[in-house]
């Protein structure tokens, strides 16, 4: 089963966050994550509608998904959207 990264992201810094965006996607593509989808329109269907961007990234499996959240370069990345944004990260597992 595939292994999707979600998260829901609210921009605080955008110069920061930039170097993120642009230090996360080899970090991702390193591990073979594609990204589906990164902070477009989105529709409120029910409950609250998040703030900020939604960020989906396909991997391989879910462990191929957490070894990248867990890598060197990607932590490296990381570190510029910490104090960036707000973020909550999740690791789901589907089809």
């Amino acid at each position: 089963m595939k292994g999707y990264w979600i998260a829901l992201v609210n921009v605080t810094d955008t110069d920061a966050y930039a170097e993120y965006a642009k230090r996360s996607g080899p970090a991702i593509q390193k591990f073979g994550g594609k990204l589906l989808a990164r902070g477009g329109r989105n529709v409120g269907l029910e409950g609250p509608t998040p703030p900020g961007r939604i960020v989906i990234v396909e991997f391989d499996s879910l462990e191929r998904a957490q070894e990248c959240f867990n890598s060197p370069d990607y932590q490296e990345a990381r570190s510029f959207r910490v104090d960036a944004a707000e973020a909550q990260f999740m690791i789901v597992e589907g089809v």
